[in-house]
């Protein structure tokens, strides 16, 4: 049984949504977190809504804060509790998404989703396993989890990109190239990556450029 999760949400500046972005924030972080986006990108996307939902579970790590699934090197959780959490957290995202297409009268090709790091994790998993494939999966500071599964398991193959600061102290910059390898060796024709230089564990200027450039570019925009 899916969890229904709670969001916020931002209605397009032009009134008429002719496409959906879904932001999927970080461990310990909230919706509200990655919704403040929206400002910058909605005057160059007014046709598109933005979705900011909050992951599933409280953080046992950031008590006023959610997770999408537990990390055992930060709250001791075990490898079976932290796996059984993700498969979890993937149904219910799903879930959500397809609720979202459905509520919104939109294809899933007019749907992107940007993830931060657990965001990100989260947006690698799901969105290969939509069937009909995403306008886009946008990652900042993530990783790819179960790369070895990806050929196998991915329904579709939608435009990603990934984006890591070189200074990331949380989760390693080597995840990028790591990433990008495991797409393509599954099979992922349009994968592109950029180096946000100078930039810790967060999203730069410049990142969020790049990202618009891509979403204006797949959305048709």
């Amino acid at each position: 049984m899916t969890r229904v999760l709670t969001s916020k949400r931002r209605e397009a500046a032009s009134g008429q949504t002719r496409s959906v972005v879904v932001f999927l924030h970080g461990y310990g972080a909230n919706g509200a977190d990655l919704m403040g986006l929206a400002d910058p990108l909605a005057e160059h996307l007014p046709d598109t809504t933005f979705y900011a939902p909050d992951a599933p579970e409280h953080c046992a790590g950031s008590p006023m804060g959610f997770q999408w699934f537990p990390i055992p090197w930060i709250d001791n959780s075990s490898e079976e509790e932290s796996e059984a959490g993700m498969m979890q957290a993937v149904a219910d995202l799903n879930a959500y998404l397809l609720n979202i297409i459905d509520e919104e009268d939109i294809l899933p090709e007019q749907l992107v989703l940007i993830g931060f790091s657990q965001g990100t994790m989260m947006s690698l998993h799901v969105g290969p396993r939509f069937e009909e494939a995403l306008g886009g999966i946008i990652g900042f500071s993530g990783r790819l989890l179960q790369p070895e599964l990806l050929k196998d398991e991915a329904r579709s193959k939608p435009p990603i990109l990934l984006l890591h600061g070189d200074h990331d102290d949380v989760v390693p910059p080597q995840s990028l190239p790591a990433a990008i390898d495991a797409l393509q060796e599954a099979g992922f024709s349009e994968v592109y990556a950029h180096v946000m230089k100078g930039t810790a564990h967060g999203i730069s200027p410049d990142g969020l450029g790049v990202s618009l450039a891509f979403m204006r570019d797949k959305l048709g925009m």
